[in-house]
């Protein structure tokens, strides 16, 4: 049976952050999911656990075998969201954060938020970051149009879903391919290329943070590819 595939997006991005891609993969089976922590409303964001249920309940809605095609901060609640295997065939970490057990996407920061984005408070209640530069941190490569398409569909992004440290590890379970995006403003390439140390195989794109939007053909073969091995 050929496997499904499962799109988590980043920090502060939505499922039609992924039209490309999911046109590029009109011929699989393709799912994605709106992550709790992530919305244009902070007084509804939620946190990096629920990140983690939703993902886990939208797996195991598939009939079948299923890709997860993690991006950025969706591979820490990705990490998270399988205690067992299940049908999960492998993870695809797409400049994603691929931590171990009592990390957080922080902590690979020292604990503070990177500098091109901001916490802010809503009624001194509602604890939330946003980016301050989108364009040079996400999508330095694409046209001027893609761009600003993109950053108008941007949330707020909840401030305890990256500070929250990992309980468990589906990677450890569950193959993994990391994708390490070598033009990325956003994590550096050093930093992916650790991380990707703990996957099972590797594969590089010439893009920036976002190849679903600058290379969306190049990032559906590396999932086809992952999809026909299953």
């Amino acid at each position: 049976m050929r496997a499904s595939v499962l799109l988590i997006p980043g920090a502060w991005h939505k499922p039609t952050h992924y039209g490309l891609l999911v046109k590029e993969l009109s011929d699989l089976d393709v799912h994605t999911v709106a992550l709790a922590s992530s919305g244009d409303d902070p007084a509804t964001l939620q946190d990096m656990y629920a990140d983690a249920e939703v993902i886990a309940r939208a797996a195991a809605a598939i009939d079948g075998p299923v890709v997860v095609v993690a991006h950025s901060y969706g591979g820490v609640p990705t990490t998270q969201a399988f205690r067992e295997v299940g049908n999960v065939v492998r993870i695809m970490y797409v400049a994603a954060f691929q931590l171990p057990v009592g990390e957080s996407l922080l902590s690979t920061n020292g604990g503070t938020l990177m500098p091109w984005s901001r916490r802010l408070r809503q009624n001194g209640i509602c604890d939330h970051v946003e980016v301050i530069t989108p364009i040079t941190v996400f999508y330095n490569d694409l046209d001027d149009v893609t761009a600003r398409d993109a950053v108008a569909q941007l949330g707020y992004q909840s401030y305890a879903s990256l500070n929250q440290q990992l309980t468990q590890t589906a990677w450890q379970a569950i193959p993994s391919t990391y994708v390490i995006c070598e033009a990325d403003n956003a994590i550096s390439v050093p930093a992916q290329e650790a991380m990707a140390r703990r996957a099972d195989e590797v594969a590089r794109l010439a893009t920036s943070h976002s190849p679903f939007l600058s290379r969306p053909a190049a990032e559906a073969e590396l999932i086809r590819l992952a999809v026909e091995s299953h």
